[in-house]
């Protein structure tokens, strides 16, 4: 990758792109639903911005990223480009100031402490809401998942009162990733379909709360089919990623 052209790399990440539409468009068909009920997110942590210039010129409007000091400089380099960014990882209270400067949503918000972390300091800076989503932890209620990021599902419904009464915030949805220990290990289609029936109990008192992110390179599949809104894929349009620092 790192010996490649620009036009080169370009070439790659648009073929890259086409294999994931493919693979979205057909998904979308199987479960009968229309191929706009799905945003593509790339997750782009790893990654140069380099790559995130040449993603936004092939039509890519949504970015993520899960570590703050990868992805601060990295969206102010980018800040000329007309892109969505969502902060996908565990978000450290500390960290809270520098990612409200570039995110447009969060999707890990997994306690309450960080719910009023983001809300005071969305207030203080006065920009626009943030919005939010409440990382559901599908493991958590294992003894081997309870180190995990997520919020157990008997928390769901609590967390996402609070969001929504927080100044400042936006309740939008839930995440989760499918879990690789507890009941749903190994099985991505019982896993997002726990999330969606989760997510239909928070719209009942939050309609407005439509979002659903879930499903990244290996099961995108299985989460549009249990209807997922944004899928997060990384690795199927950028490649196998580097060893993390």
């Amino acid at each position: 990758m790192t010996n490649l052209t620009s036009a080169e790399r370009s070439a790659q990440l648009r073929t890259n792109l086409e294999a994931v539409e493919a693979r979205i468009a057909a998904a979308c068909a199987a479960a009968g639903r229309r191929r706009d009920e799905v945003t593509l997110v790339v997750v782009t942590k790893t990654y140069p911005a380099s790559d995130t210039r040449l993603l936004a010129g092939l039509g890519v409007t949504d970015v993520a990223e899960n570590r703050d000091q990868d992805a601060a400089p990295k969206a102010e380099e980018c800040r000329d480009l007309p892109l969505s960014w969502h902060f996908v990882g565990q978000l450290q209270t500390n960290k809270v100031r520098s990612v409200l400067r570039y995110a447009d949503r969060v999707h890990s918000v997994d306690r309450s402490r960080l719910v009023d972390a983001l809300s005071a300091e969305v207030v203080k800076s006065g920009r626009a809401d943030l919005g939010c989503l409440i990382q559901v932890g599908l493991e958590s209620e294992t003894p081997e998942g309870a180190h995990r990021g997520g919020a157990a599902p008997s928390e769901v419904e609590a967390l996402a009162e609070a969001v929504a009464a927080a100044p400042g915030l936006r309740l939008d949805g839930l995440m989760a990733v499918a879990p690789l220990v507890g009941p749903f290990a190994g099985d991505a289609r019982r896993a997002f379909g726990r999330l969606a029936e989760i997510a239909s109990r928070v719209r009942e008192t939050h309609p407005a709360a439509t979002m659903v992110s879930a499903g990244m390179s290996g099961d995108l599949e299985e989460a549009i089919a249990a209807g997922a809104t944004h899928v997060r894929i990384g690795t199927a349009v950028l490649g196998a990623r580097p060893t993390l620092r």
